[in-house]
């Protein structure tokens, strides 16, 4: 539960910093929210370190992934993800939901980064999310 929070915390650091321009109603209401690094393009980071053992060992790597597909599978996922923030399932280890816009133009790496947090959390913590192909459901840690 501790890693969860530290994990939840470290992705919600680069959405934090965006200043908030429409009050929210619920102040329980946490949201992540993708932004742009120093670059100009979208990036997700992680620093929770078994995600970069993850990524390297265990994920299929992005060249076996076109970004239309992950663009719909993140979309499929995030939506899920949301559903299961607000009905209070999972409590435990979806902390926050996920500003995910379908129109806006993320690129290859954010989608692909994306997705393999979704794929992180099923590999790490065995949620179910039905949005995930077969091939990237993983079993045990």
């Amino acid at each position: 539960m501790r890693n969860l929070i530290v994990f939840l915390l470290l992705i919600c650091i680069p959405w934090s910093c965006s200043s908030q321009t429409i009050p929210t109603k619920d102040k329980d209401h946490a949201e992540m929210k993708p932004s742009k690094n120093e670059d100009g393009e979208w990036d997700i980071t992680v620093l929770d370190p078994q995600y970069d053992y993850f990524i390297n060992a265990i994920a299929k790597p992005m060249s076996q992934y076109s970004e239309s597909y992950l663009k719909n599978r993140n979309a499929i996922l995030v939506s899920e993800w949301n559903s299961y923030y607000f009905s209070g399932k999972y409590r435990n280890i979806i902390e926050s939901s996920i500003s995910y816009d379908t129109r806006e133009n993320y690129g290859l790496k954010f989608e692909y980064k994306l997705y393999q947090v979704f794929a992180y959390v099923s590999w790490k913590y065995g949620l179910t999310m039905n949005g995930l192909s077969a091939s990237d459901t993983y079993r045990g840690r």
